[in-house]
């Protein structure tokens, strides 16, 4: 349930979120718990001074409410993530499935359903933005070296990855997950372990990771419907096969 008393947490990384939402009682709370975390916070109250800020000074994470007057969240995303890379977490009254996987497919990093708790909103915002910042340098905290397989390479220092020369417009996350596998080729992981290791949490809504393996297979496959690349192993989870990634007709219809 949505309280009003913010917890300071000390430890939690120095960032910039914008926070978007027509409610001034949740915008506020999240706020004051955000500030509270260490975090420098802007605020809009629809889509349109949304992206005005977000375009005056872009900010390393938007929290963004999906029912806002004049233009929807959904629609705020997509016009965001056109002008450049965003982690995206979005907050909603609506449970439906149907729109936490819209928003998912719009972009989002996360979907968090009101009434919620900003305790757990922050933990997912540090989580968001500690893997973000991970992805981008090598454990003794110079730039990562580029890598990939089956024709993708990836570079995390500049969050860049191209497929046989060509540049692959991915999301934050679509780049997470396919920078994972590329380090596990070979390897089968469930959906709970994906979620655990590239998402960074122990809880969540699956549907999460099922939404990005398929937008992330749209990108990499030759022929999406039957993956070659990103194979599912049935009653299991999902595996990177470098061996077949370039005969993705010899791959199973995907799910």
């Amino acid at each position: 349930m949505l309280t009003t008393q913010p917890t300071a947490r000390p430890e939690a990384p120095a960032g910039r979120v914008l926070v978007v939402d027509d409610d001034p009682t949740v915008a506020e709370v999240v706020a004051g718990y955000l500030d509270r975390a260490g975090y420098g916070v802007a605020r809009a109250d629809d889509g349109p001074s949304a992206l005005e800020r977000f375009a005056a000074r872009r900010p390393d994470l938007v929290v963004l409410d999906l029912m806002l007057p004049g233009m929807d969240g959904f629609e705020v995303c997509r016009r965001m993530r056109a002008r450049g890379p965003v982690p995206v977490i979005m907050l909603t009254a609506r449970g439906d499935e149907d729109d936490r996987i819209l928003g998912l497919e719009t972009g989002a990093d996360d979907y968090v359903t009101k009434p919620f708790s900003p305790r757990e909103l922050v933990l997912r915002v540090d989580s968001v933005l500690r893997r973000a910042r991970a992805a981008g340098g090598s454990a003794a905290g110079g730039p990562a070296a580029p890598f990939g397989g089956a024709g993708l390479v990836l570079d995390p220092a500049a969050r860049s990855a191209t497929r046989d020369g060509a540049v692959l417009a991915l999301t934050l996350r679509e780049f997470d997950l396919l920078a994972f596998l590329l380090r596990h080729p070979g390897q089968v992981f469930t959906r709970e372990e994906l979620m655990r290791e590239v998402w960074g949490w122990d809880f969540g809504d699956l549907s999460t990771v099922t939404v990005h393996v398929r937008r992330l297979r749209g990108k990499v496959e030759a022929d999406p419907a039957r993956p070659g690349l990103i194979r599912t192993v049935w009653g299991v989870g999902y595996r990177l096969d470098l061996g077949s990634g370039n005969a993705a007709r010899a791959g199973s219809p995907a799910r």
